[in-house]
């Protein structure tokens, strides 16, 4: 930690000849409010345009490109990422260019305009794919018009209207010491501490302002949302509200949603595809914020079908809460959890951003194998305890995109 109580994170491999550097912080599009709306990803962009030192965005990019380094960004509802990978011996360099971008942007007001036709066409894509897009139709339906139930994006509106200001405003008060983490993975190398004190140190904090709350429905019988769009294939999104990240059962949800959704062998993808032919993509999965969650099935499926598909699929959310699984089934699921959880983590990258997503959101990290640890504990009777208090009819949330009118899954549920 700095003297200004900025985290830092680090991950040795001894063995690796690359660094994976990353600047996190606990700021993404649920930090919005109703007329900045977009501005998370929006200043993602922008910060790759250029510094005071480095004026213009091929500055920083033959820069990193002259390292042999790869260079990228990513925002959510509740973070938003920065990160240089490159061969261990360049860390300095890649560190300093990171910390200029995120503390010396220019915000070129010319900038930011030429930019906005970029994003707007960013949505544009977005839209008119509705694997992507319907994750925004269900969250809105299970969030509501709040900026947990927002599209990261933003609207038209507030893209066409941001200016300099609304740049400055919003990273003046979120870019903060107490919301940013750095992370450095592979071969981190020496003196990492006093050149982060150097960059960084002179930083202050001002307070800890939290993001509106979750608000979730509670009103009762299930809730559907259509959004009409004339195509060949209809996508959809069923769901239950869940538990969030630091909830006491969070490794039995996440073992309930490898049991049904998780893989070529889940019981999603054998009874709606492998046994009925009904969809071409489905899986299930469960995604937590740090005060909501969602346990949740999306698909693709033949619009011919497609009542068939949800009965199907609330069939098998039924299930995992009428029947305990059995002891091979949860065995599988578990070395499904483990196995990827190895595989993600072995490089630098995955490493420190699992990491990093728990140091953000959670304000700790588990090491990894108090992790598996974790997972290894859990029992069947776990899981359909956990599946009991989450699934009920009268808690479904259907999102669906395609050619249909409201009112017309109303009685499939």
């Amino acid at each position: 930690m700095l003297s200004n109580q900025l985290r830092v994170l680090t991950a040795p491999m001894p063995t690796a000849q690359s660094v994976a550097c990353f600047v996190m912080l606990a700021a993404g599009s649920r930090y919005e409010r109703a007329e900045n709306r977009g501005i998370a990803h929006f200043a993602e962009h922008m910060f790759f345009k250029g510094t005071d030192r480095r004026p213009t965005a091929r500055d920083l990019t033959t820069l990193i490109d002259g390292i042999g380094g790869e260079f990228n960004a990513f925002t959510s509802k509740e973070y938003t990422g920065y990160y240089v990978r490159c061969a261990g011996a360049q860390r300095d360099t890649a560190l300093d260019v990171l910390l200029d971008m995120l503390r010396h942007s220019r915000f070129d007001p010319e900038e930011i305009d030429r930019e906005k036709g970029v994003i707007l066409e960013e949505m544009n894509m977005y839209q008119d794919t509705p694997r992507d897009h319907i994750g925004t139709v269900y969250e809105t339906l299970m969030f509501g018009d709040n900026p947990l139930g927002w599209e990261t994006l933003g609207t038209k509106d507030t893209i066409r209207g941001a200016t300099r200001d609304t740049f400055v405003d919003y990273v003046g008060e979120w870019y903060t010491p107490e919301r940013m983490v750095i992370g450095v993975a592979g071969m981190v190398g020496d003196d990492l501490t006093p050149m982060l004190e150097e960059l960084l140190g002179d930083m202050s904090p001002n307070g800890s302002r939290r993001p509106a709350p979750a608000q979730l429905d509670r009103s009762p019988g299930p809730r559907i949302a259509v959004h009409h769009k004339d195509a060949d294939q209809a996508h959809l999104i069923l769901g239950v509200p869940s538990y969030p990240i630091e909830h006491p059962d969070r490794y039995p949800l996440q073992m309930l949603s490898a049991v049904l959704g998780a893989g070529m062998s889940s019981r999603l993808f054998l009874e709606v595809r492998e046994r009925r032919g009904l969809a071409y993509y489905v899986h299930g999965m469960n995604h937590s914020y740090t005060d909501a969650g969602s346990l949740l099935a999306q698909a693709g499926v033949d619009i011919k079908r497609i009542d068939e598909a949800i009965k199907v699929i609330v069939e098998q959310f039924a299930l995992m809460a009428s029947e305990t699984v059995d002891a091979e089934e949860l065995e599988k699921s578990r070395a499904l959890i483990k196995g990827r959880f190895v595989l993600r983590t072995e490089a630098p990258q995955g490493l420190i951003m699992y990491g990093l997503n728990r140091e953000v959101l959670e304000g700790h990290v588990l090491e990894p194998d108090e992790l598996l640890a974790q997972i290894d504990a859990v029992t069947s009777e776990d899981v359909q305890r956990v599946a009991q208090e989450l699934i009920g009819r009268d808690k479904l949330h259907l999102a669906v995109i395609g050619p249909f009118d409201e009112g017309r899954f109303d009685d499939v549920l």
